[in-house]
């Protein structure tokens, strides 16, 4: 009796709203200096502090605020292109996946503004933001032109059986192929794939935790615990490094870490291309 109890499914009730056990800063709105330009999806931000030259690092952002994508463009002094098309991945897969040539005209479109090759081409999303980054992997052309990805909060996948499992799970690996197999070029040198994840699981989908669990597995990398503070005063319990390849797991189970995290762009973005 008492292993059936362990062993029920309880239903999953949604992540709290709020959140007091630690300070939860928030990066402050400003009006950057620089150009602005529409592309065929989102908006091109250059800054003023950006140095033309023949090649340029490009950073595409998916999902949260387009000032905060801004933000990590001009700490870098590079472009930026901010995409926002609303709530739930599919609104970052469809215009990928109704027009494979996209992110071919949209890498195009940024070049011919910047007059400058994007060379590296770097991919960040946040929450729903990585259903772009999925549609954009599975071409060969815009596999090939992405070396750099920061997924913040972000990959999740199915579960096979349509709910979480009792102990450990069964994700729907075929949502998961294409980071898997970017991840196995980063632990060779070839690429950069950093996740940075919360403790959030929302139950209908596979959280970022075990998504980041399901990689690590697949690449046969065990993850290493650690304990220190992270960026906004965010706290790292995890972190698993294998060359290109970087895992962090932050605390936090509730809508205000979620949040944390994607202030934290401009710092993760810092610390992956220093």
């Amino acid at each position: 009796m008492l292993a059936l109890l362990v062993l029920a499914q309880l239903a999953q009730n949604p992540s709290p709203m709020v959140e007091h056990t630690r300070a939860h800063p928030r990066l402050a709105q400003r009006e950057l200096a620089g150009r602005r330009a529409a592309m065929p999806l989102g908006k091109l931000f250059v800054p003023k502090r950006w140095k033309r030259a023949r090649r340029s690092p490009l950073l595409i952002h998916f999902h949260g605020a387009e000032w905060i994508a801004e933000a990590a463009g001009d700490a870098r002094r590079i472009p930026v292109i901010a995409v926002q098309t609303g709530a739930g991945s599919s609104r970052y897969s469809a215009p990928f996946r109704d027009d494979p040539t996209l992110f071919d005209k949209l890498i195009s479109a940024a070049e011919t503004e910047l007059g400058a090759r994007a060379d590296p081409v770097i991919l960040s999303s946040w929450s729903a933001g990585y259903g772009a980054i999925r549609e954009i992997l599975r071409t060969p052309s815009g596999y090939a032109r992405v070396s750099q990805i920061l997924a913040i909060d972000s990959i999740h996948a199915g579960y096979a059986n349509g709910k979480p499992g009792p102990l450990e799970s069964e994700l729907t690996s075929g949502d998961l192929a294409e980071f898997v197999r970017f991840a196995s070029d980063a632990t060779k040198g070839r690429k950069t794939l950093w996740i940075a994840h919360s403790e959030i699981f929302p139950g209908t989908f596979a959280s970022t935790t075990e998504v980041s669990d399901f990689v690590l597995a697949s690449l046969e990398i065990r993850r290493q615990a650690v304990l220190r503070w992270g960026p906004m005063k965010t706290q790292i319990l995890s972190d698993t490094k294998r060359r290109g390849l970087r895992v962090i797991g932050f605390a936090g189970n509730s809508a205000p870490d979620h949040i944390d995290q994607i202030h934290g762009l401009p710092e993760l973005l810092r610390m992956m291309l220093r």
